[in-house]
């Protein structure tokens, strides 16, 4: 599994994987997902295994040095096989050199083994959030403290 920076001619292929990862309402469109790549804040890493790639990871730095996981997708075939683990890795390493004291994402309240992912990686959950996404579902904020 390699994991890499970004290139932009990744963007069909990610806009692709999100589509396929999750449902009208809570995925991106295409141009959605190019603005979250493109922001200067922003950082993207790809995981790509034999030259297909498998996953990707959108994070952010913010105000007050917080990050952000915008998305995190994996192919559903590469899932439990190191690709999340690989993505989150590059993205709180960053945080951390960033010098970055938290970092937090959000996740579908009905996606538990996202949240089980995500609570074995230290995260915590501190708020659900009404009607997050558009289709409705709540979503559940989840932090972790890097310090």
């Amino acid at each position: 599994m390699l994991i890499r920076d970004f290139q932009p001619s990744d963007l069909p292929a990610l806009s692709k994987i999100d589509q396929e990862c999750f449902p009208p309402g809570i995925s991106y469109s295409r141009e959605e997902l190019a603005a979250y790549i493109a922001h200067r804040s922003a950082r993207t890493w790809v995981a790509e295994n034999e030259g297909s790639i498998v996953g990707f990871v959108v994070a952010s730095r913010e105000p007050a040095r917080v990050g952000h996981i915008i998305t995190i997708d994996i192919l559903e075939g590469w899932r439990r096989r190191g690709a999340g683990t690989d993505l989150m890795d590059a993205a709180e390493d960053w945080a951390r050199k960033a010098r970055l004291q938290a970092i937090y994402l959000e996740t579908a309240e009905e996606n538990v083994a996202a949240q089980s992912f995500y609570e074995a990686r230290g995260y915590r959950k501190v708020e659900l959030v009404d009607r997050y996404y558009s289709d409705g579902q709540a979503a559940w904020v989840m932090v972790k403290n890097l310090d």
